[in-house]
Parts: C-alpha cells; structure tokens; sequence
C-alpha cells in the first residue's frame, strides 16, 4: 500500500509540476523537496537530507521553508541527534507557528530525556528530570492547543501528572 502512496504522491507532484504557474526556482524547490521525502520514507536519511539542504538554497517562501525545516528535524531526532533536531524544530516554528508536530516532537524529546535523567541516582539529575518534565509539558500544551484531538498520550500523561488544567 505504502508504494502505491509513493507512486500516486510521485505522479501527481509531476502533473502539478508541470501545470502548476510557479518560477523555475519554486519548482526546484520543490523537486528537491519531493526527493528529499522520497528518500526519507525509503530510510536513506543522508540522502534525503542532501535534498532537503537543497531546497532550502532555492526556497524562498517561509511556508515551505518551516516543513523542509521540519522535516530535517525528523530525521535527526530518528537518528539519535536530539540537540540538532531541537534546532531545526525550533527553526520551523520561527517560520510557521502553527506546526504542532514540531511542537509534539519537542515534547516527546524532552520527556526521554527526564526519564533517562531519572536513572540516575542522583538529586541534581532528580532535579534536572523535573526540568525536563515541565518542559515537556509546555511543548506538549502548546501542541494540543493547535490540534486537541491529537496527541492522546500527551494528553493521558498531562493530565494523570496534574499538568492538563493549564491547556485551556
């Protein structure tokens, strides 16, 4: 099924392409883009980050920017980078406030980080934990205040931890 998605998205991003009235520039963009997600989808990161640094030398409009953006930050945060993925969400919301992945992803970094920081035994980490938690809270709020039928395990989790009140 995932390929026939693949085929279809391939096909009519061409016929927009093609039909489309945008720049020569617009449509390089956008190519770069489309190889960029092509690539990411098939797991070959290093390649669809080449493509998405691409299009980010040729696209201009903030808009699609913030999702080429977004979309670095994905792959870094799969690959283990969390500092470099937070940059690029961060970078993406500059541009487009209204991206509540971004926001959710944020969330879900912190969060990993204040559980690993409670492995350890130790009351500055205890404390750096907390940090974290209520970091992940804030991101997390704001997500759901963009798309509050998204993100059900943030929700659960806000909520049985006492942080839920606050979303609205």
């Amino acid at each position: 099924m995932g390929n026939f998605i693949d085929k279809t998205f391939t096909v009519i991003a061409d016929i927009l392409l093609k039909i489309l009235p945008a720049s020569k520039q617009e449509k390089q963009a956008f190519s770069y883009y489309r190889a960029g997600m092509a690539a990411q989808s098939r797991g070959r990161y290093a390649e669809a980050l080449e493509n998405y640094y691409e299009a980010l030398q040729v696209e201009e409009d903030p808009y699609d920017r913030s999702y080429t953006l977004y979309n670095i930050g994905l792959i870094y945060g799969n690959n283990g980078k969390y500092s470099q993925a937070l940059e690029f969400y961060h970078q993406a919301l500059a541009l487009n406030s209204n991206l509540p992945q971004a926001l959710n992803n944020i969330g879900v970094i912190y969060h990993s980080q204040a559980l690993r920081a409670q492995t350890y035994n130790d009351d500055e980490y205890f404390e750096l934990s907390k940090e974290l938690f209520d970091k992940a809270a804030e991101y997390w709020r704001q997500a759901l205040k963009l798309a509050p039928d998204n993100y059900p395990g943030a929700r659960n989790w806000l909520k049985v931890t006492g942080r839920l009140e606050e979303i609205n």
